[in-house]
């Protein structure tokens, strides 16, 4: 599977920054083999059985990976609007998911790939429920994604379907590595303010006896903190770090962290935590911003999330970009503060490594052959002073252009090469419609 990107501007995110006008881009099953321009392009290899993409007025670069979300939340899209958090999750979003159904979570995930494919994101880090569907989408889609099954661990009756931690531990043991290794797997349990520490510690324990990391919610706001402290001694992040999960085989990858002590960054940094930062949802819910300038000074290690649609109404990490770029800006009160090169590797890079597909995120010889194309030609677009800027605070999703995701296409021009859209869309609303139609209970309650 050959594909050659002629005269493209390609945005390489490498050391250098570079951004290389006019170059062909040549790609050979999962690979990026050759970046160059004539007379110099390496001609070691024929690619006359190559597919030839014309690149004339596009910008490639990395494609996007999300560091955090629900992607079957497609579901409950539009459906809590206006509350603050703690209603939101309780008179809403808990409630509304005491009618889904198995195969719900398949189709809205699905129609997850298909938003998250046409705003050029190629993997994602899912946190939700029944993740063989999940998974069983991410493998039709052609995307990479890091899923891990949330689990409360506060009895049987709270968790849907009944399942147990036992049943999450099994379903990363069989879907790692799975789809050529384009799923990874990772333990899920939601926070360290729903699961007890007794249920904290066995997850930690089985992350390293799999041999994988864990993905969850941390320190959300000032009242998990101090109810962390009067309940086990020591904040959230402490508590995550004394009872394992920030010690684990593969990275840790924690959600949030809204509210940190300079102890607690501290602790992030030298266990290199990941941490997923989701501005939309912190300004849409008005939630405390995390210390971004805190986090970044100190060395922790942050990428960028969406969350989930329910909170933040979309899957666009361009939106997201744009939207810390703007609020960090306006915080610091720098208008230098997080350059658009930043912004950039943090949407690409950063959540890839955080996913544990560190390869990706940079155009060059040798790198997985996750690109993305985008067109430069509408009005938003001119003049084209800086495309890098461009991509971060004009392109919208529809500039999106081309997708691949290991070498494959998976995104041409408005044609999803891997997923029926039609049929996506269809059986998605259905089941939107009737989960909130049908008799709803509250099947847990949100605890600081």
């Amino acid at each position: 599977m050959r594909t050659l990107i002629r005269n493209v501007t390609a945005i390489t995110l490498d050391d250098e920054d570079r951004i290389l006008p006019n170059v062909d881009i040549a790609i050979e099953d999962a690979r990026i083999v050759d970046i160059g321009s004539d007379p110099v392009f390496p001609r070691s290899r024929v690619y006359t059985t190559a597919e030839v993409i014309d690149g004339r007025d596009m910008v490639a670069l990395p494609a996007f990976f999300n560091a955090h979300t629900h992607a079957a939340m497609t579901l409950e899209r539009g459906w809590a609007e206006d509350l603050p958090f703690e209603r939101w999750l309780d008179e809403k979003i808990w409630v509304a998911e005491s009618a889904l159904e198995e195969e719900d979570v398949y189709w809205g995930a699905a129609l997850a790939c298909c938003e998250m494919l046409r705003a050029g994101v190629v993997g994602f880090a899912d946190h939700y429920f029944w993740m063989d569907q999940t998974a069983r989408a991410v493998e039709e889609s052609g995307m990479k994604a890091l899923l891990a099954w949330c689990h409360f661990g506060i009895g049987t009756e709270h968790e849907l379907g009944g399942k147990t931690l036992e049943e999450t531990v099994a379903f990363a043991e069989r879907w790692k590595g799975a789809a050529k290794g384009r799923i990874r797997t990772t333990m899920g349990p939601h926070s360290t303010y729903m699961d007890p520490p007794e249920v904290l510690r066995r997850f930690a324990e089985e992350a390293r006896r799999v041999g994988v990391g864990a993905h969850f919610h941390l320190s959300e706001s000032h009242a998990q903190v101090e109810r962390s402290i009067e309940r086990h001694g020591e904040t959230p992040v402490a508590l995550a770090g004394s009872l394992g999960l920030l010690d684990l085989p593969e990275p840790t990858l924690v959600a949030h962290c809204n509210v940190a002590t300079d102890d607690d960054l501290a602790l992030l940094a030298d266990k290199g935590t990941w941490v997923a930062h989701t501005p939309k949802t912190y300004q849409k819910l008005a939630m405390e911003m995390p210390p971004v300038a805190r986090m970044l000074a100190r060395g922790v290690k942050l990428a960028l999330g969406t969350d989930g649609p329910a909170s933040n109404s979309d899957l666009n990490m361009l939106e997201v970009m744009r939207a810390m770029g703007l609020a960090q800006k306006d915080a610091q009160k720098d208008s230098e503060a997080m350059p658009r090169t930043q912004l950039l590797r943090l949407a690409t890079q950063a959540p890839a490594a955080a996913m544990g597909f560190a390869e990706s995120g940079v155009l060059a010889p040798g790198r997985p052959a996750d690109v993305i194309l985008i067109d430069t030609t509408a009005a938003h677009w001119i003049p084209r002073h800086d495309l890098a800027a461009g991509v971060v605070y004009t392109a919208h999703p529809g500039d999106v252009a081309f997708v691949w995701c290991d070498g494959k296409l998976l995104y041409r021009r408005g044609q999803y090469q891997t997923l029926d859209v039609e049929r996506i869309r269809y059986e998605a609303e259905r089941r939107a419609f009737r989960m909130v139609g049908k008799p709803m209970r509250q099947v847990r309650a949100y605890r600081a």
